[in-house]
């Protein structure tokens, strides 16, 4: 297993402190370093930054030198497909071959609606998630790129420079089984996004359900790598840890109780502690922890503390 960290830019970071959440975690040996594709906190958060995605990334991609970089995930609907496969491209090759493409359905209907964009079904959505991926992977592939779908269309769409990684390596995130298909015929690694509150039998289950959807499509289940969010209080000492998820509570406006009772999955205590849970993830086949450090401004500290495990993860 190894490990990444996951930037929420809503939350309000400033640029430099995403580079040097970066830079730490490249340090220690975190493999990728991911940011959600959001463009506001909420309706009520007029003042509060949110650096959008793309563009992040691609200052990223110039700021660091080992660590991968990748959207988990961008919502297919913000962008043209087509311009969204230039614009993974263009971060590719400015990151000399670290971009992991991380696609969504989109599902944030209070961003769309406040900027315009259509908010259409579940289901529609995750059909223009299928379209994005066809249209990109062909986009990435092919001298002329030529698709006709029910939402999406290109007639001869050129991609210069084609990303430097051959394939490029596609994430797609979420828990619905049709998502799941889309993963199993297009992704190198899905990432459940039910790790954050689910305990390991709930995540056991959906990775079988996972195996069976390879195996219908004729994919040996194996070649799918598996991800998971995890949230994580953890500390030097278990003290510190307490404290952590103390100021974590306060920010949700809860108690520490409430917080354990509806995420069972968090990470806390000690390095040593939270060594030994992810091992339990690793032993049912999760091979990369995406972790979500609380509270929001911890980022640093988590990792610092988390550094000494790394090695004990291969």
């Amino acid at each position: 297993m190894d490990l990444g960290v996951q930037i929420e830019p809503q939350l309000g970071f400033k640029f430099e402190d995403v580079v040097a959440i970066a830079l730490d975690a490249e340090r220690a040996g975190f493999t990728r370093l991911w940011v959600s594709d959001h463009l506001f906190l909420d309706p009520n958060a007029a003042n509060t930054d949110c650096l959008e995605a793309w563009t992040l990334l691609a200052a990223l991609a110039v700021r660091t030198e080992r660590i991968r970089i990748g959207p988990m995930v961008t919502s297919q609907s913000y962008r043209n497909p087509a311009l969204l496969a230039k614009i993974a491209a263009g971060v590719d090759v400015m990151s000399r071959g670290r971009l992991e493409f991380g696609l969504g359905a989109g599902w944030k209907e209070v961003e769309y609606r406040a900027y315009g964009y259509e908010f259409p079904d579940g289901p529609t959505r995750v059909t223009q998630m299928i379209e994005t991926l066809e249209i990109c992977t062909r986009m990435w592939k092919d001298e002329r790129a030529t698709y006709q779908g029910k939402y999406y269309r290109i007639a001869d769409a050129l991609c210069s420079p084609k990303p430097m990684q051959k394939p490029l390596p596609i994430w797609i995130g979420g828990s619905k089984p049709r998502v799941m298909r889309a993963a199993a015929r297009f992704a190198h690694a899905f990432n459940f996004n039910i790790g954050t509150s689910a305990q390991t039998d709930t995540l056991k289950t959906a990775m079988r359900e996972m195996d069976e959807i390879c195996r219908a499509l004729k994919r040996d289940p194996l070649t799918l790598l598996r991800s998971s969010f995890l949230m994580a209080t953890v500390g030097s000492t278990a003290g510190r840890s307490e404290e952590l998820l103390k100021e974590f509570a306060k920010q949700q406006k809860t108690d520490p109780a409430k917080i354990l009772e509806q995420r069972p999955g968090l990470l806390r205590e000690t390095p040593d502690r939270v060594l030994a849970r992810l091992h339990e993830y690793a032993a049912l086949g999760i091979a990369h922890a995406n972790i979500m450090f609380q509270p929001y401004g911890s980022e640093r500290e988590q990792i610092a503390a988390l550094a000494g495990i790394i090695a004990k993860l291969a």
